[in-house]
Order: structure tokens, then C-alpha cells, then sequence
């Protein structure tokens, strides 16, 4: 009874049965997680994602709670509650390490998460700076800011009434009005926060007439993040609802805020589980590539550069379907499906068959924290083996395990496992990894506003943190999202050769499950042709009535000094090769060696080789 009420809650359906798939539910890794965290705190069990993937039918899962219940009985999780503001505020681990990387780079928006929406219709601009203000006073982790008076860096609130600073600009009749809008909208984008005086969010609402609005808002990562930004959206729309209709907040409290979150994060991992997490990231990272071997359109710059672009990848519906079908066959999610074929491209691209793909965690795996504003993502390195010519049926068995056990040890800052596996570093790549594979799961959510018609504003991805950010999620039936790549060693066109070899990948594994992944043909024909028959027309007029030695003859009659081999510090003119090949053909004629006669060699490469 608790899972099926759990499932209808997660899910938003009136019932499920017995015997509904977790699969067939649309199940993916957030899902899990989610109801993962919902039956610790319903019947006292933690339930390992391995045991769901394993029993995804909801009867056999709910035997398999029970008899662990049976087994060990119910646990009491230790609960988030809520610190004194009396005593000094904790950062917590995800913040501390983007603070100390800010701390490296003053001054850079690097860490920005821009929004720019374009509000058509007739806004209550009273209404709208009123919602923005409860957001604010709301969520203690927007009106954070971080101090550190002897180095060590502690957290600061400000005051719930201080209200979210917005500028608001008037370009009404100005014939300009689009040429400001765009000088507005870098000079928002370049403008940097000050960590230590705040607020780490901020808004432009710029007039452009009567009834149309663009609405800029940035948050520094430090306070905020994907799942933070549906959060936004939504109770936005629904403050805004409230307000225009006359109407009080409807939003209801919140129990815990991030500060409270961050100071149970220090105390709940530590001790052994503490050793456990960094145990199983040491062994699992242990002798990894420190880099993917990418082939480049230009040398990586010695610093690596942040600028991007990206290209846009859509994923139909027949190919969606037939990947579902073969996700639910293997007992794996979407994610895990891309991601598998993601990591045989980029091994086929690189030549290792040992390839290191990041992945960014909600790491939201109590209820608590679920409508909370702050910094809570993780990524996870994912170590995926293409060793062996595994086929399709058995790279996806791997990545899956991989995946789940990542999913395990979520708990533990990157820069913490960063600091445990001690990769190689260097300024011009990112440790571990240099690949992200980034799954949306409807966290973003849009605005419903009355009377408005809402659109995105923004053109364009300029930032990059990697090398490539494959970043997709469902839309409908199809799979949909872009390609993100740093523009200072990929060509766009290199970036749509690589979306084309992810394509044709997923369609020949939903094709045929038993085949070796690493003989599936990536090239299209006409990229084929172009490598094998374009490439190699070099056909030039030579004198073809003459042998090779009497070409080269002809070679050192015309140009007897110029240089013919060079081997380490020795070289060799025409003229002096020819003489050693000369002196060593009367020597084999003395031996007895006719013309069309065959003569072995056995020699080491060099000059006597070619001699």
C-alpha cells in the first residue's frame, strides 16, 4: 500500500497496480532515486536502486521491502532539521568548492546561470516585483551570501524584506530599442557578483512597449541550480497568479531551509560512510585515462577556454520508441541506453576502449530537500568498459551496472573524489573527465502567467565547461536537446559528423541487439565516399613507360645535392643514395643475382633499408 501510494504521488495518477512495471512507468534514475527516498520515510528501508532495477514489477519489489522488513526491521533515518541562525552558518560541501574555485578567478561569470524571457501582453509590473520579492524572502539560500573574515569561509543571510534587486529599463519609442536591448543584455551577462556582499540573484526587466517585457535574471551557481530553476519558475507563476487575482500567498512554508540542509550534510556523511563512498570512488577511478583522446580541429590551447557553441540534436519518435522498447528489454532507462551508445562513440572517435563520462546528479534523494532552492547537484564520473567487443546486449548490462553504482555513492563531492583519486592536472582540461552527458527529467518548469504569452529570450550557448556537453531529455515522443562544444579545438562541422555517428549508433542498436558494438558502420555514405574514393583520387601524369630506379636516375641528373632521406641527424643526397644503391647492386650482381630475381631483407628501418 505505502509503494502504490508513493508511485500515484510520483507519477500524478489516480492508481497503479500489482503488477505495473517500473519501466512501462516511464522509470528513470531521478524516479528512482525520488522513490527511494519516499519508502525511507515511509516504512524505514533503504532501498538499494539495484534491487528496483532488479524487481521492477511493483508486487514483486513490495515482497522483496517486506522481507527485508521481516529481516532487520524498520530504520530511523536521522532527519533534517532546522539550526540555530544564532550560531555561525556551514557552507555546505558543493559550495564550498565553488567558492574556493571563485576564489581562483575573481571577477569571472563562469558560474552564472542566466535566464532571459520575453513577456508578451499586459504584465502587472506591481504584481511581478512583489513575486520576486517573496521568492526571495522565501528561500534563505537566495539571500546567502559567504564571508570568510580569517579565510575560512562561513554563510550570511540577508534580510527576508530586503526584497530582489531589480533594474528596470523603459526603451519605449526609441528607435534604438532593439540595438540597447542587446547592449543590456551582455552588459548583464558580464557583470560579476561579489560573494561577500550579495545578493547572488538579480533581475532587468527591460520595457520595449506597452505590452512587451524582456525579463533578465542571473544567479550565481553558488545559491542555485537546474532543479532550483523549475522550482523558480513554477512558484513564480504561482505567486504571480495569486497576486494579480488579489489573492495572499499560496505557497506553503518550508519546514527546513538550505543552511539546515548544509549543516546536516557535514554531520550525516562522515565516519564510515564517509570511508565507504571514498573507498569505492578510489577503486572504481583507480587508473582511469586522465584524458580522452579526442581527435581536434586545432591544438588545445595551453589554459582551457570557456567559449561554446552548439549544435542541435533531435531524436524522432520511431527511433525514441525503439529505444524504449529496447531499454525496458535490458532493464535499463533512457539515460542509460544514450549513454552507453555516447561512450561507444567517443571510444570509437578516441581509440580507448577505457572512456570517463561526467554526469550531473540532482542529489536530491530526501523528500525534505525536494522543493528547496540552494546548490544541491553533484556530478558523477562514470568509468564505461568497452573492452572485448562487448555487443550491444552486453554494453548495455555494463553501463548499467556502472550507472547504478554511481547512483549509490552520489553523496560524495566531485572535488572530494577529485582530491581522493588524484588524477593528473593541468590547466588546459578538466580532471577525469572531459565529456558530460547531462539527462533532463522535467525538472525545468515554465511560466504560466495570466495574460502573458512567455518565451525564451536568450540566442545561442556562449559557455562551455567541457569539451563536449551532450545535454538531452524527453519531449513528447521524441528525445530532443544540443550538443555543446568548446570552439577553441572543434569545428561546428566536426560536431555534426559526431551527432550523425550517435545517430546512426542508436538506430543500428535498436536494429540488433546482438551485434558487436564496435562494428557498427557510423559513416554515412557520403562521408564514406568522401574518406575512401575523394580523398584518395591523387592520380597525377608521370612517366609511366620508365621504371622506378630509372625515374629516380632521373631524379639525381636534375638534382644530385638536394636531400633525399633523413634518419634521426643523418642525411642522404640523390646523388648519395643513388651511389650506395649502385655500389650494393654491383654486389649482388656479383653474386649472381639476375633482373626480376627476388633478394629478402632483413633490416631495422633506416638508410640501409632504403639503400
Amino acid at each position: 500500500t505505502a509503494l502504490a501510494g508513493i508511485w500515484q504521488e510520483l507519477l500524478g495518477v489516480e492508481r497503479v497496480g500489482r503488477h505495473d512495471n517500473f519501466f512501462e512507468l516511464g522509470g528513470h534514475s531521478l524516479l528512482a532515486v525520488q522513490l527511494s527516498s519516499r519508502l525511507s520515510q515511509a516504512v524505514g528501508v533503504e532501498l538499494p536502486l539495484a534491487t528496483l532495477f532488479a524487481r521492477p514489477v511493483l508486487a514483486d519489489l513490495a515482497e522483496s521491502i517486506t522481507e527485508q522488513l521481516r529481516r532487520a526491521g524498520p530504520k530511523d533515518l536521522p532527519a533534517i532539521v532546522a539550526v540555530s541562525r544564532g550560531e555561525p552558518l556551514v557552507l555546505s560541501f558543493a559550495q564550498q568548492r565553488l567558492w574556493f574555485l571563485t576564489q581562483l578567478d575573481e571577477g569571472s561569470t563562469n558560474y552564472h546561470m542566466p535566464l532571459a524571457l520575453r513577456l508578451r501582453g499586459a504584465l502587472d509590473r506591481v504584481a511581478w516585483q512583489r513575486s520576486l520579492d517573496r521568492l526571495f524572502a522565501r528561500h534563505e539560500a537566495l539571500r546567502s551570501v559567504f564571508v570568510a573574515p580569517e579565510g575560512q569561509p562561513g554563510v550570511e543571510v540577508l534580510p527576508a524584506d530586503a526584497g530582489l534587486p531589480v533594474t528596470k529599463h523603459d526603451l519605449r519609442d526609441r528607435p534604438d530599442a532593439e540595438a540597447t536591448l542587446l547592449d543590456l543584455c551582455r552588459e548583464e551577462a558580464n557583470a560579476p557578483f561579489d560573494l561577500s556582499r550579495g545578493p547572488l540573484i538579480r533581475g532587468r526587466l527591460i520595457r520595449l512597449s506597452d505590452d512587451e517585457h524582456v525579463f533578465l535574471l542571473t544567479q550565481h551557481h553558488i545559491v542555485s541550480d537546474g532543479w532550483s530553476m523549475g522550482l523558480l519558475m513554477r512558484e513564480l507563476s504561482s505567486l504571480y497568479r495569486a497576486f494579480v487575482a488579489g489573492q495572499d500567498d499560496p505557497l506553503p512554508p518550508l519546514a527546513i531551509q538550505y543552511p539546515d540542509y548544509a549543516a546536516w550534510q557535514r554531520q550525516w556523511l562522515s565516519g564510515e560512510r564517509l570511508q565507504s563512498q571514498a573507498q569505492y570512488w578510489r577503486e572504481t577511478l583507480s587508473g582511469a585515462p586522465a584524458r580522452l583522446a579526442l581527435p581536434t580541429d586545432r591544438p588545445r590551447p595551453l589554459q582551457q577556454s570557456f567559449a561554446g557553441a552548439s549544435v542541435p540534436v533531435v531524436i524522432d519518435a520511431a527511433l525514441t520508441g525503439g529505444l524504449k522498447r529496447l531499454s525496458r528489454k535490458h532493464g535499463t532507462t533512457l539515460f542509460m541506453t544514450v549513454l552507453a551508445a555516447w561512450a561507444a562513440v567517443l571510444s570509437r572517435l578516441s581509440g580507448q576502449d577505457d572512456v570517463v563520462v561526467g554526469v550531473p546528479s540532482a542529489n536530491r534523494g530526501r523528500r525534505e530537500i525536494e522543493e528547496l532552492i540552494g546548490f544541491f547537484v553533484n556530478t558523477l564520473a562514470l568509468r564505461l568498459d568497452l573492452a572485448g567487443t562487448p555487443s550491444v546486449s552486453e554494453l548495455l548490462e555494463r553501463t548499467r551496472r556502472t550507472a547504478l553504482a554511481a547512483q549509490e555513492h552520489q553523496d560524495l563531492p566531485f572535488e572530494q573524489v577529485v582530491e581522493i583519486v588524484k588524477p593528473p592536472r593541468a590547466l588546459d582540461h578538466t580532471p577525469l573527465f572531459q565529456v558530460m552527458l547531462a539527462w533532463q527529467n522535467e525538472t525545468v518548469g515554465s511560466l504560466d502567467l495570466p495574460g502573458l504569452r512567455v518565451e525564451a529570450a536568450g540566442e545561442g550557448f556562449d559557455q562551455v565547461k567541457f569539451d563536449l556537453e551532450l545535454d538531452l531529455g524527453e519531449d513528447g515522443e521524441e528525445i530532443v536537446g544540443s550538443l555543446h562544444y568548446a570552439t577553441a579545438v572543434f569545428d561546428e562541422a566536426t560536431i555534426e559528423r559526431q551527432r550523425g555517428y550517435l545517430l546512426a549508433l542508436l538506430r543500428a542498436m535498436v536494429a540488433d541487439s546482438g551485434q558487436p558494438v564496435g562494428r557498427i558502420e557510423l559513416l554515412s555514405a557520403e562521408e564514406r565516399g568522401y574518406l575512401l574514393d575523394d580523398l584518395n583520387r591523387t592520380a597525377a601524369p608521370y612517366p609511366s613507360d620508365l621504371c622506378i630506379h630509372e625515374l629516380f636516375e632521373a631524379q639525381v641528373r636534375k638534382a644530385s645535392d638536394a636531400v633525399a632521406l633523413v634518419h634521426d641527424d643523418e642525411r642522404l643526397s640523390y646523388g648519395e643514395l643513388n651511389a650506395r644503391a649502385n655500389r650494393l647492386a654491383h654486389h649482388l650482381i656479383g653474386l649472381g643475382v639476375r633482373p626480376d630475381q627476388p633478394v629478402a631483407i632483413c633490416l631495422e628501418r633506416s638508410p640501409a633499408m632504403v639503400v
